[in-house]
């Protein structure tokens, strides 16, 4: 009588979650670029954005410049702490991205196609932090 014993091994799963990890990373630290220079746009020449004027969420423009800006900077601070695989940054990573998602789409009736291609790529990060598995 002979016993069978399945193994699993894991290496294959760890370097898929750890390759989750480093393109959420490198997702984070290049939407928190388009973000930061977002932000400059919005700061240096604020003309730059479409007027809208029946729009509920209106704003200044030159302050949402600012908070873009911020935004952008921390994501790119948070990318960074997940290239080290800090744990902390895997849970900022979320809060960031769904930050800059809201914040993406209250600027959609300004640039449209630019909001939607950085909520597509911060919903690419929390959708990689989510599947990917806590490294031991």
């Amino acid at each position: 009588m002979t016993t069978t014993t399945t193994r699993r091994h894991s290496g294959t799963a760890d370097a898929v979650a750890g390759g989750l990890v480093t393109f959420a990373a490198v997702l984070l630290f290049i939407a928190g670029i388009l973000d930061f220079f977002r932000g400059i746009m919005g700061i240096a020449n604020d003309d730059i954005y479409v007027s809208t004027p029946n729009y509920v969420f209106k704003f200044d423009l030159t302050s949402w410049g600012w908070i873009q800006l911020t935004l952008g900077v921390i994501a790119m601070a948070v990318s960074a702490g997940l290239f080290t695989r800090a744990t902390w940054a895997r849970v900022a990573a979320v809060l960031i991205a769904g930050l800059l998602i809201i914040a993406n789409f209250l600027t959609i009736p300004y640039y449209p196609f630019w909001s939607i291609t950085l909520i597509a790529l911060y919903g690419f990060v929390i959708w990689a932090m989510s599947v990917a598995r806590r490294e031991p």
